[in-house]
């Protein structure tokens, strides 16, 4: 594996002697104040900008701050006109842009496709500041403003969507945002490396169009280099047959149709001789579009090459043009880690928003990010597909820094961190024992079906940082918030322990998912007898530390695999343990991710793929996904007509009465139950910090 340079190891670009910032600007006033004339780098985001290690856009100016180019940042513009993405003048260099935070469609619209009432993203949790699709909206507009000046993607909204993708809220394959944005480049995963290479490549008077080398990047592209061997992604996976093979005599076969005296020559190799000049052609957008099987072979083909060890570029041909990826970027070293969260973040939201609070900043402004990635690989999440499943750590002393840091100078702390953690709680220093395995490895999770041999476990190393931390001065409690992988806990009693007896504000939330083995091996999720194992810990050294101490379960509902059978097993499962969740949330298909491509064919792409292979069932009505949503709260009488209906077509009218074994009342309180949709008032969401469903990185560099 080559290693790339250091983040900082690059000569500095020469405005560095303009210094640092106090935030980066958001106007020209903002920008004389600082001695710029103009900008080399101007960041476009669809949320409020926070000078905050939570932010991706913060992480990326600051980073390039430091890189010593000018940042300046145009945050939640008026896309309806141009004005506003002409606020800071043209940049010297290129446009970013980034939908922020989280998929704009996602942070819009509820499972049910409903507009939200509010955005965690916006001062005071406005509604409505930023567009549909934002990053290909912004992308147009920066066009627009600046015919001439590169234009790059990035963040979660860009790389979920650098390739042909299914669109929930529109119901259709849509093709590559690179392609609807107009933009040069597409930064996808974590952008830091990409991000500072482009920036001083530019500087060093490159074009961008000859920035074709970068790891983590989509471009698009007329034909394949000839240095490149062509791969055929159905000699890698066959899928089964699409279409009858072309007859080899008809002057007409595809074959012919599609070669043009001008096309450069590539070679065919069913075996891999060289990986770094190899290329797979994945089906082209047309293709994918008009053949849901089609469309699931190249969702598993793209999962299996994540791996920055061993994957290969890929390429997806748009009409005429090829988008074409290149291998996903190296994970950042330990040391870059701590550069990047040492970077000068003033913490705190830009002045401009006066005393307007943002409710993102005031969820996670005392939470402290100690890695990044997930090797979990659940099916519905999106950080496979934007992290990447090697675990990047910071270092003990770094994030003991930050939490002195938060300590002297944050004005709001009374002495209680919210959250030490990231993607999960408790993978930190977690990796798997031989470094060349690693590389090879192509599984999508490391702990599912079971975890695997080869899987570091050893809890130690967060056991000593969880103590450090607790023992600073001033500091009254260390919280975890993030998601915690009961199934690696348990493997570690020495840390649920330590866990238990001291970071638990009474409350621990964890997301078993489901119960039933159906859905479950669709989510790539254990079994529900592993949360057993894990509440037994739970219970016992909550005891031995003389608290009252809670699990709060979190569950999916219509979730690809999953039937009415199922919600119901699981709602008397939630009764007998004696849980009513008070919200809850139905399965909502990202972008690129696995679920979401059961959800859109049908088919299984973890497996093997052909047209006889096996059919997900998916509950895709709305009134479906409104009832497994009721079986989930089973206890609201706003529910209870939906589930009385329900029980009576499935043969279980047996568990409609008033005794202790019936799930539902006969009935019903007055003035409840009568809207149209009897679980009209289930909440679509939970707060953002707890939106498992998606399952989002904190950070989106």
């Amino acid at each position: 594996m080559n290693t790339p340079p250091s983040l900082f190891s690059y000569r500095k670009y020469w405005a560095r002697r303009f210094g640092t910032a106090p935030q980066l600007p958001m106007s020209l006033a903002e920008m004389q104040a600082l001695g710029w004339d103009s900008c080399d780098v101007i960041i476009v985001t669809g949320d409020a900008y926070v000078d905050h290690p939570s932010f991706g856009m913060a992480i990326i100016g600051r980073l390039l701050e430091a890189q010593g180019f000018r940042v300046g940042l145009i945050a939640q513009p008026d896309w309806t006109a141009v004005d506003d993405f002409k606020t800071l003048g043209c940049p010297n260099l290129f446009f970013g842009v980034t939908g922020g935070n989280m998929d704009s469609m996602v942070n819009r619209y509820t499972a049910d496709r409903k507009i939200r009432s509010n955005d965690a993203y916006t001062p005071e949790g406005a509604a409505n500041r930023r567009p549909d699709r934002c990053v290909t909206v912004y992308a147009q507009r920066c066009r627009e403003a600046y015919r001439e000046v590169p234009i790059i993607l990035g963040g979660i909204e860009a790389s979920l969507r650098r390739i042909a993708h299914y669109d929930y809220w529109a119901d259709q394959v849509r093709r590559s945002v690179l392609l609807d944005a107009r933009a040069d480049l597409l930064v996808y995963g974590n952008g830091e490396r990409q991000v500072v290479e482009i920036a001083h490549r530019l500087a060093a008077g490159e074009t961008v169009g000859q920035l074709t080398d970068i790891r983590g990047t989509a471009f698009l592209r007329k034909t394949i280099p000839s240095t490149f061997t062509l791969i055929e992604s159905t000699l890698i996976d066959t899928p089964g047959p699409a279409d009858p093979p072309p007859n080899p005599y008809d002057d007409a076969s595809p074959a012919c149709a599609t070669a043009t005296a001008d096309a450069v020559p590539v070679r065919l190799h069913r075996r891999l001789t060289n990986p770094g000049q190899s290329v797979i052609r994945l089906p082209s957008y047309a293709e994918v579009k008009a053949d849901p099987l089609l469309y699931a072979h190249a969702s598993r083909i793209l999962h299996q090459e994540t791996n920055p060890g061993n994957a290969r570029a890929l390429i997806q041909k748009h009409g005429d043009q090829e988008v074409w990826l290149n291998p996903p970027p190296f994970p950042l070293t330990t040391a870059e880690m701590d550069g990047v969260y040492g970077l000068p973040f003033s913490r705190l939201p830009h002045h401009a928003y006066g005393t307007r609070k943002i409710p993102a900043f005031e969820m996670i402004q005392h939470s402290v990010t100690i890695m990044r990635g997930c090797f979990g690989g659940c099916s519905f999440c999106s950080i496979t597909e934007h992290e990447g499943r090697i675990i990047q750590n910071r270092s003990e002393d770094s994030i003991i820094r930050e939490i002195e840091t938060i300590r002297d100078t944050s004005p709001a702390f009374t002495g209680v961190i919210s959250d030490l953690g990231g993607p999960t709680a408790n993978m930190y220093r977690l990796a798997c024992k031989d470094a060349a395995t690693e590389a090879a490895c192509r599984k999508p999770s490391c702990v599912y079906p079971g975890i695997c041999k080869n899987l570091n476990t050893d809890h130690s190393a967060l056991i000593r940082l969880y103590r450090r931390a607790r023992n600073l001065p001033g500091i009254k409690k260390i919280l975890i918030g993030s998601g915690l992988r009961y199934d690696l806990a348990v493997t570690s009693p020495e840390y649920v322990k330590e866990l238990v007896t001291h970071h638990v504000g009474g409350y621990l939330k964890i997301a078993p998912e489901h119960t039933e083995s159906g859905p479950l091996s669709k989510m790539l999720k254990p079994g529900i007898g592993t949360y057993d194992r894990f509440k037994a810990l739970f219970d016992r050294y909550s005891r031995e530390a003389g608290k009252e101490q809670y699990l709060i379960p979190y569950f999916i509902a219509a979730h690809p695999g999953t039937t009415d059978e199922d919600m119901l097993n699981l709602a008397l499962w939630l009764k007998r343990n004696g849980f009513r969740a008070d919200q809850v949330q139905a399965f909502l298909p990202s972008p690129m991710a696995t679920a979401t491509t059961m959800y859109h064919t049908g088919k299984n792409p973890l497996h093997r793929l052909s047209r006889s292979s096996e059919t997900v069932y998916i509950p895709r009505r709305m009134k479906q996904r409104r009832l497994h949503k009721a079986f989930l709260r089973y206890h609201d009488p706003e529910n209870w007509p939906l589930l009385r209906e329900a029980l009576k077509n499935m043969g279980r009218a047996d568990l409609i009465g008033n005794g202790k074994q019936h799930l539902v009342p006969a009935w019903q309180p007055q003035g409840t139950g009568t809207q149209p949709e009897a679980a009209r008032k289930v909440s679509g969401t939970r707060p953002f910090r707890t939106h498992h469903r998606i399952k989002y990185p904190k950070n989106q560099p």
